[in-house]
């Protein structure tokens, strides 16, 4: 099996190959600029090279395989289908369809799991659901399924012990689900639950699809770009106010890498009972503990805790002084009662995967602020995006005694017509995801949105951002790599 961290997927030869070497990779290569925009514009020279590719945006091959199944087995002339891990999942797309229009759905069991059943017209829009929830099938989930009728009965005892310990929690506040995206999407349903008249607030610019959560569902959303200033003064009193079920944001933010000031949060929000749902994957509860502010904290399993690239988890702990505590645990239990909607042999994974997390990241702390000094004193390089650098005295009143500042980094070059040949010059493999171990790296902003690169230009993302996720090479290696790209102008 081919180890990135030894040799990195970057040339065009590597095209649509999977990051990590496995059949369960969760990343795929998008060696060049021109490879992403051949992806995002669903060009057949990129797309029939790809082998696999970000779960929710990419069905995996033994996904589709089951999906084929599932048509031939229960669809009539006309009709679309897709499988949910769940019967929950499948009777909520059910309902996200008919808000669309899609006048008959039809739930049926189908080899262990939930098959939503449709007029095919409106696959695009369960794909849609699909996306936005993270309620979706895993390539081993999918895998098994194909083999056997059987469910392989849950027990998350081993995994829930591990990552409670790591993150310091009450195990019976600590709730796993399929992948980061499932456990916001849970998040958002157990705020909305407890004042489903209300909209929610997003504060920073959101990961996209947290962004579309809010905005498909519920009452709406409004949105706050920048956390700071007079703006950020009088949105804390509409919050003080009552006006939203919830508050979301992320710490630090992805791709800008910005802190909102989370004490100061939290004591309006603890005012009005608004729930605080933050999520802390960017960085990681390694090197920042929100837990004394949130009431509920979401995690991406995926990335810095699994490191691997090789799996799919999500987790929602409550946070310490959470007001809301005895309503969102009961929320959880009822949603999720075995504490888990893993996939087994996935959470069988994730305990292999996470014994390395500590390390990993420390590791990448070091080799991040290397490469930040190096692009920060780069007379090419516009502006550096990193904790260390952006609202540094934010980040700080949450950043761990023993943490760092993470391994995520987004910059951007004084001229914009040089970035495609930077990127592409780049020997470190590329594509989409973070916190592997191997250090990735992808054109952000097109890759995350593509459609809407003139609101992301409005919001200060711009459109040429690039985006690196440093992983534990060594740290000099790294930085010979990266000023070889920039050699390139």
């Amino acid at each position: 099996m081919r180890n990135h961290i030894q040799q990195p997927a970057w040339t065009d030869q590597d095209l649509g190959t999977p990051l990590p070497d496995s059949p369960h990779a969760v990343s795929v290569c998008l060696p060049t600029w021109d490879s992403v925009i051949g992806y995002e514009e669903s060009k057949i020279s990129v797309t029939s090279r790809m082998e696999c590719g970000y779960p929710r945006f990419f069905r995996h091959p033994l996904v589709n395989e089951l999906f084929a199944n599932a048509k031939d087995a229960l669809c009539k002339e006309n009709e679309a289908v897709a499988v949910f891990p769940h019967s929950e999942a499948a009777n909520r797309a059910a309902e996200f369809l008919k808000k669309r229009g899609c006048a008959q759905t039809e739930v049926k069991p189908f080899k262990g799991l939930f098959a939503l059943i449709f007029a095919e017209n409106y696959f695009k829009t369960a794909m849609e659901y699909w996306r936005y929830t993270g309620e979706i099938v895993s390539s081993r989930q999918a895998e098994f399924q194909l083999k056997n009728e059987a469910i392989i009965k849950c027990d998350p005892s081993s995994l829930l012990q591990q990552l409670s310990s790591s993150f310091n929690c009450d195990d019976g506040h600590l709730f796993l689900y399929e992948n980061g995206m499932s456990a916001g999407f849970a998040a958002f349903r157990a705020a909305n639950s407890l004042q489903p008249d209300k909209k929610t607030l997003q504060l920073e610019f959101p990961y996209v699809d947290v962004l579309k959560i809010q905005q498909n569902f519920g009452q709406g959303v409004e949105y706050l770009n920048f956390a700071e200033g007079q703006d950020f003064d009088a949105m804390l009193k509409r919050i003080e106010a009552a006006e939203f079920s919830a508050v979301f944001c992320e710490l630090p933010s992805n791709p800008l890498l910005r802190s909102v000031d989370i004490a100061l949060l939290s004591k309006f929000c603890k005012k009005s009972n608004t729930c605080l749902i933050i999520d802390d994957t960017i960085s990681s509860h390694y090197n920042v503990d929100v837990s004394m502010y949130a009431d509920i904290i979401t995690t991406s399993l995926t990335k810095w805790i699994s490191g691997k690239g090789d799996v799919m988890g999500g987790s929602i702990r409550i946070g310490k002084t959470s007001i809301l505590t005895d309503q969102l645990v009961s929320f959880f239990n009822k949603d999720n009662p075995t504490q888990s909607k893993m996939f087994q042999r996935d959470q069988d994974v994730l305990i292999r995967n996470i014994s390395g997390f500590e390390n990993r990241i420390k590791q990448a702390n070091i080799n991040a602020e290397k490469i930040v000094k190096l692009l920060s004193k780069h007379p090419s390089v516009d502006k550096v995006w990193h904790p260390s650098l952006t609202t540094r005295d934010t980040y700080n009143k949450v950043k761990t005694i023993h943490g760092g500042y993470g391994g995520l980094i987004s910059f951007t070059l004084k001229n914009t017509k040089d970035s495609p040949a930077v990127f592409d010059a780049l020997k470190i493999s590329k594509g989409p995801s973070l916190g592997t171990e191997f250090s990735l790296a992808c054109p952000y902003t097109l890759l995350a949105h593509y459609d809407e690169l003139e609101w992301t230009e409005e919001c200060g993302v711009p459109a040429h951002l690039i985006r690196i996720s440093v992983g534990i090479e060594n740290s000099q290696h790294l930085i010979d790599m990266i000023d070889f790209a920039l050699k390139k102008l």
